[in-house]
């Protein structure tokens, strides 16, 4: 009985990590895509959200793992 119930904990815990990664590279596809569309916006088109260029040039050159 204890075999079985150390299985499905390690089971869980590897089901968890699992999922935890691929949230994870779901934030990283979605942060690079959030960046490279801000790329593409006109001057001003990020004045009227109130950014610099210079911000949107800060937040597109990091990489997509940082927040």
């Amino acid at each position: 009985m204890t075999a079985i119930i150390v299985s499905a904990v390690i089971n869980s815990h590897e089901y968890g990590l699992f999922r935890n990664a691929l949230a994870t590279l779901r934030v990283w596809r979605e942060r690079s895509r959030m960046r490279r569309e801000l790329a593409r916006w006109t001057e001003r088109d990020l004045h009227d959200i109130g950014l610099s260029s210079a911000s949107v040039v800060h937040e597109v050159n990091k990489p997509f793992w940082r927040a």
